[in-house]
């Protein structure tokens, strides 16, 4: 089966573009452009990060209740973008779980902890943990673990059948990562502005009542996943039993915003058919 609404892709203002999809058995519906390109991820980078710290935590080297980052602050914080650091800054601006101030900083934090618990390279223990484990090849992680993921959309639907079918993390391990933390935080989703609630999980967008979005509006509430300012983005919507992932090289901008959820209503509608 190859699905039809992955050639909306030769639609999109960008030079290069490839999508696919991927059921939760691994089961590959289909798959569009060049799948082995390998593109910079920008913030798609956030959920490899976060995965490689569940298996930290799983394995004992972190507490997602320890002290890590700004004082008060958990490593449940960093990992929720709730630990009150900002943007792009290492300062706080909040005392923790106060808001959702989303924080590539608290990323870099988070990294660094995982770093000295582990007695690791941040993206050695990615590497190590999440992508040899899953045949994720093409990808590597070159700077900073909330942005300098570089990977292609052939690796990335290995992991997009991980999250929805988890072999390297207990199951209910996983389900925590996509429950909302620190419920009725508000907060700015970045390129859609404030949101009330911004539902996140651990490492995780969550889709919830979020309006507008840059998923389907038949996207169900519990979709989650992520976005990347290089026009990256990879959702897994649970009541589907569907991910799915698209990678460019165009900065995201209006023609993301006009041209994402259109792709993913096509794509939802065509699975369910």
């Amino acid at each position: 089966m190859s699905l039809q609404s992955l050639a909306l892709i030769e639609n999109w203002a960008v030079p290069t573009a490839a999508a696919g999809v991927v059921r939760a058995d691994g089961t590959v519906l289909g798959t569009h452009g060049p799948v082995d390109h390998r593109f910079p991820l920008a913030s798609v980078t956030k959920p490899l990060a976060a995965y490689a710290a569940l298996v930290a935590y799983e394995e004992g080297a972190v507490e997602l209740d320890e002290p890590a980052g700004p004082p008060g602050a958990t490593v449940r914080h960093l990992l929720a973008h709730t630990s009150g650091l900002a943007f792009d800054e290492h300062r706080t601006m909040s005392a923790p779980g106060e808001r959702r101030l989303y924080s590539n900083a608290g990323f870099e934090q988070l990294g660094d902890h995982i770093a000295k618990a582990t007695d690791i390279p941040f993206a050695e223990y990615l590497r190590q943990a999440v992508l040899e484990p899953l045949g994720m090849t093409s990808t590597s992680l070159e700077g900073s673990p909330a942005k300098d993921g570089v990977s292609t959309v052939t690796d990335l639907l290995r992991f997009a059948a991980e999250l929805q079918t988890p072999r390297l993390l207990d199951p209910r391990t996983v389900a925590e990562a996509m429950t909302v933390q620190y419920p009725g935080t508000k907060g700015v989703l970045p390129g859609y502005g404030h949101q009330n609630p911004n539902d996140w999980g651990l490492g995780f967008e969550i889709r919830g009542a979020k309006s507008p979005h840059w998923t389907g509006s038949s996207s169900s509430p519990r979709t989650f996943g992520h976005f990347g300012q290089s026009g990256t983005f990879l959702w897994t919507d649970p009541d589907a039993q569907v991910a799915a992932v698209a990678l460019t090289d165009r900065a995201f901008g209006p023609w993301a915003i006009e041209a994402w959820p259109v792709f993913t209503d096509a794509v939802l509608a065509e699975v369910r058919r």
